[in-house]
């Protein structure tokens, strides 16, 4: 008698079925990952922007109400997935206040919201 050589069909479901419980296990945390990263191009962001506004303390004794102003472009791999945008308090003791508001996919994020203001009060603080 010849012997086929080969799989059976319920080795080949039993592989199948290792490879999507790995699958399964994997992939949600591949994407909390993916969002890390991207939380923490966001926070470099805001970062950047901190140190670009004391820098304009320091020059004109005032800071900038936007990141135009600053010199400073978002990289697109932020403006993806933050909205950055700036509050700037002109009174007597100037303040500002730099935030990222996750969009689209981003906005499974466990952290939310990320800011930085001019005292370096990063919220929220379990984030940073």
């Amino acid at each position: 008698m010849n012997k086929s050589r080969g799989f059976t069909l319920i080795e080949l479901m039993i592989a199948v079925a290792v490879v999507g419980i790995l699958a399964a296990i994997a992939y949600p945390s591949f994407l909390a990952q993916i969002r890390k990263s991207r939380r923490v191009e966001a926070q470099t962001t805001l970062m950047s922007i901190a140190a670009k506004q004391q820098q304009m303390l320091l020059d004109v004794r005032s800071y900038a109400a936007d990141t135009a102003t600053l010199n400073l472009t978002p990289p697109d791999s932020v403006t993806k997935n933050y909205s950055v945008s700036m509050v700037v308090s002109t009174s007597t003791v100037p303040a500002f206040t730099a935030t990222a508001a996750p969009l689209g996919g981003q906005v499974a994020d466990t952290c939310g919201t990320l800011s930085l203001t001019d005292a370096g009060v990063k919220s929220p603080a379990s984030c940073w």
